[in-house]
């Protein structure tokens, strides 16, 4: 096995309990650690038989940019169900969502969630 760790993958995105977090939007922060059966792809630098770096950075992309969601947790377990139906080799997605202006009665650099699937 072997992990790709994406890190700090920005989007804009209108998710949140409030009213004001879906007419105003903010930018929410991906990591994804993925942990991958090499199968053949290393032995044989295959990039058919790999996860595809573009490719997950977009499915990640699309369910955060997509449907607005409540939580932050549904965000990050959509991504990592999407991310492992996608690529059949990820046995593991680790992946977290950050969201930096999370409406809390105080100062704070964000409030961040992780998910891992399947558990």
């Amino acid at each position: 096995m072997y992990v790709i760790r994406m890190k700090n993958c920005a989007f804009f995105a209108r998710h949140g309990v409030l009213d004001e977090e879906e007419r105003l939007g903010q930018r929410f922060y991906v990591d994804a650690a993925l942990t991958v059966d090499p199968g053949r792809a290393l032995a044989e630098d295959s990039i058919e038989d790999t996860v595809h770096y573009g490719t997950a950075f977009t499915v990640i992309e699309k369910i955060i940019t997509g449907q607005r969601r409540f939580l932050i947790e549904s965000l990050a377990l959509e991504v990592a169900r999407a991310l492992t139906a996608r690529f059949p080799q990820i046995k593991k997605a680790e992946i977290t969502v950050r969201k930096p202006n999370a409406p809390v009665p105080g100062v704070l650099d964000y409030v961040e969630v992780t998910v891992v699937w399947p558990e």
